[in-house]
């Protein structure tokens, strides 16, 4: 699993970048909120996200982590594919979508070109408890918020459990000890579960 990409931007299109690394070019789909932050010709380092499936291997760029985020909850949904997430993306910054899902702005999810009633429906009953609006400034908090976490999640996923009660389980901890360490959220869950 890739985790960025730190190189020379030596093509740049609103859909996508190369990031050349040693001498390697790197093809990441971009959103065009990371596509406005960069520039060709100079380093940048991307947060990757890949996609592999039997007949296509596909990596996405980041210029957030935010972004990353969101965009990891959004392929989640039953009905969102990466493409049509990155499409949201496009259309809407990360706080921007954040806001529409927290406050359940489905007319403002649906505007969005793919999203139809049902998935924008679908995506705020099950984003708007994983993503949170904190003061002025929005930001995207998860189970799989942080570093601690995911390897939490993964831990308790190779241990044989399922990812959304470990989710669950994981967010409950957190609610309650939001600073412990790994191996802390995994004893706490492995009593939950």
């Amino acid at each position: 699993m890739f985790d960025y990409f730190r190189g020379k931007i030596t093509r740049l299109s609103p859909t996508h970048c190369v990031v050349d690394i040693n001498g390697i070019g790197y093809l990441l789909n971009i959103s065009l909120t990371t596509y406005s932050e960069l520039k060709e010709g100079e380093e940048y380092e991307l947060l990757a996200h890949a996609i592999y499936r039997e007949d296509n291997q596909q990596l996405f760029g980041f210029s957030s982590s935010d972004e990353r985020e969101l965009f990891r909850h959004l392929i989640s949904v039953s009905g969102v594919g990466a493409n049509t997430a990155r499409m949201m993306l496009s259309s809407m910054p990360p706080n921007e979508l954040v806001n529409a899902i927290t406050h359940e702005q489905v007319k403002a999810l649906k505007g969005i070109k793919g999203i139809g009633l049902r998935t924008a429906e679908r995506i705020v009953v099950d984003l708007k408890d994983k993503v949170k609006q904190t003061g002025d400034d929005q930001q995207i908090i998860s189970s799989e918020g942080n570093t601690n976490n995911e390897e939490a999640l993964s831990a308790l996923m190779m241990l044989g459990f399922s990812k959304k009660p470990v989710e669950k389980a994981i967010g409950q901890i957190l609610k309650e000890e939001p600073g412990l360490s790994v191996e802390g959220i995994i004893k706490r869950a492995l009593k939950k579960l």
